[in-house]
């Protein structure tokens, strides 16, 4: 199994120094939340079914230029809006430019670290969520946008992110240890770690829902923009308190681990990360209530959303695969650099 190597001389994170699949797991990985956020950008701007079949679009495997060339597949001209639908296509487009990144980064596996059980397992239950979320995709279009299968479509989308991101650390960090091995106040930011992802999904599934019940409003009654929330019923009241209590927890976790002394400094970096994203989310969700749901925001909130619980994944990653002894980045690539020889 090929691993991260680097000099004992000059210990430092480099990109040149990476091998293969650490490069194409983390370009595959970025490339997945820029997916994300694009998909913000179709929901936020209602191109959803701005491609209203699946998989070509209008009938064409390249969107039509005018209007009048959809007639002769049965289409409505009416549905004809060059915008939405080349925002819709170029969102497919993308999507399908990471199938073919993430098929690369399982060929380098396969090469390099089918040996690891974690990175093994992991980078094929992507490629296997992958392929069927590009199918969910279609039904998406089919059922024309449905509140529970979008929501489903975004959650998958983020359980496909924290697979990349625990192949990636695995592979960065190859030695593994009981968790009884790991030190206390890591196991307790690891679980707490645990805890947070799991309220962030819950959070992510109940924002994903309020858009939903936003687009039954928009579509069927008749009402300003600015009430469009005050009809959504219940869920936007949960999903209000849910992240006055997520935010402090996350604000509260960070406290801890950054006056932990002990922790690894990568464990301070990500906690910081993590209550900057939680505090712009907060203030984008501001915006969104008081603001009659400006479409910019709209996308903000999703990205910056789904970077969150990426960043809270990571957090608990690094506390269980970080070396036991490095207290310094360096210290932690020169154990790496060890253990690999």
């Amino acid at each position: 199994m090929e691993q991260y190597r680097v000099p004992t001389d000059q210990v430092q994170f480099s990109w040149r120094r990476l091998d293969r699949f650490q490069k194409w797991a983390m370009i595959t990985t970025i490339a997945t939340y820029f997916l994300i956020f694009v998909g913000g950008i179709v929901r936020a701007s209602g191109a959803g079914l701005g491609c209203p079949d699946w998989p070509k679009c209008f009938g064409y495997w390249i969107p039509p230029a005018s209007a009048d060339m959809i007639a002769q597949h049965g289409f409505d001209a009416s549905q004809f809006n060059p915008t939405l639908m080349w925002i819709e296509y170029i969102n497919r487009l993308i999507g399908m430019l990471i199938g073919f990144f993430l098929l690369i980064t399982t060929y380098l596996m396969l090469r390099h670290y089918r040996k690891s059980k974690r990175v093994f397992w992991s980078i094929l239950g992507a490629l296997a969520l992958t392929l069927f979320q590009g199918w969910l995709g279609g039904k998406v279009v089919h059922l024309e946008l449905e509140g529970w299968i979008v929501t489903l479509h975004m959650v998958l989308a983020l359980v496909i992110v924290g697979l990349l991101l625990y192949a990636t650390v695995c592979a960065f960090f190859p030695n593994g240890r009981p968790i009884a091995n790991v030190p206390a106040d890591r196991r307790t930011v690891a679980r707490w770690g645990q805890v947070l992802v799991g309220f962030g999904l819950v959070q992510l599934t109940l924002g994903a829902l309020v858009r939903g019940h936003i687009d039954d409003v928009s579509s069927k009654m008749n009402i300003p923009r600015s009430d469009w929330v005050s009809q959504v019923g219940i869920t936007d009241p949960l999903h209000r308190t849910g992240a006055l209590i997520f935010t402090i927890a996350i604000l509260a976790a960070t406290y801890a681990i950054v006056h932990n002394r002990n922790l690894h400094p990568w464990i301070h970096r990500t906690a910081w990360i993590a209550s900057g994203l939680v505090l712009t989310q907060v203030a984008a969700g501001i915006g969104l209530a008081y603001g009659a749901l400006p479409p910019p925001l709209q996308a903000i909130h999703l990205i910056v959303g789904s970077l969150l619980i990426g960043c809270l994944m990571t957090l608990v990653l690094l506390a269980y695969r970080l070396p036991v002894n490095a207290k310094t980045s360096n210290e932690a690539f020169v154990q790496v650099a060890e253990a690999s020889h």
